[in-house]
């Protein structure tokens, strides 16, 4: 039995610190939640596109895109990180704008190939960036080296740079959308202010794709040349 308060507090803490981390806490973590919350809203903004319902498109994939910034914000905060949280928020950005880029085909069905061609780029680049970095050994796909290449270590790395691109990206996508229906100043002046920044993130995409193949041949070269060794 402890012999007084202060012994028995300390043993309290000490039992309390030591409780085992399930998955189904991971699940609950704050950062999750808010991933959880940003694949609801753009779902409800998938279907106000469906009904044509242009504002609340807007109001609700704002929503989902603006929760980014904070699900990165609360793993630091909270010491919240997590590998699932890190897949869960790249996957959601990923479906995210290809869902809209789809619903932009179908009103721009002239510019299909284009529409396809950014789809691919968008997924492999990113699928092969975070396969690549984790299989070399990086805890996280942010982990980009200046000697690997400056644009993404900048990208990736200054959480200014990355909000503001990202953002405006998707920006670019929305205002494509909100320009089709005839929208002036969140459509045809915002497809002209937001291009840039966009076409700056294309480049990146490539260069992201072309760093991963590298480093996942670079690697397999490293195999190969091993066992022929043995």
């Amino acid at each position: 039995m402890p012999s007084s308060k202060s012994e028995k507090y300390s043993l309290i803490t000490k039992n309390t610190g030591s409780k085992s981390i399930t998955p189904s806490d991971i699940f609950l973590f704050i950062p999750n939640l808010i991933g959880y919350l940003r694949i609801i809203t753009a779902i409800i903004s998938f279907l106000c596109m469906y009904f044509n319902l242009q504002t609340l498109t807007l109001i609700f994939y704002g929503i989902s895109g603006f929760l980014d910034a904070f699900d990165g914000y609360a793993a630091r905060k909270y010491d919240q990180g997590t590998k699932f949280g890190a897949v869960l928020d790249m996957v959601t950005d990923r479906c995210a704008t290809s869902s809209l880029i789809v619903y932009l085909s179908l009103l721009y069905p002239k510019l299909i190939v284009i529409w396809q061609l950014l789809i691919s780029l968008d997924l492999s680049s990113h699928y092969m960036h975070m396969y690549a970095m984790l299989s070399d050994g990086n805890k996280s796909h942010k982990n980009v080296d200046q000697s690997q290449s400056y644009i993404l270590n900048l990208y990736y790395t200054n959480r200014n740079i990355l909000f503001l691109v990202c953002g405006f990206n998707e920006l670019f996508y929305v205002a494509l959308y909100l320009h089709y229906y005839n929208w002036f100043w969140l459509g045809t002046f915002m497809i002209f202010l937001s291009l840039p920044i966009w076409l700056f993130k294309q480049i990146a995409n490539i260069i992201q794709l072309q760093n991963a193949s590298l480093i996942l041949a670079r690697s397999d070269a490293e195999e190969h040349s091993k066992k022929k060794s043995v």
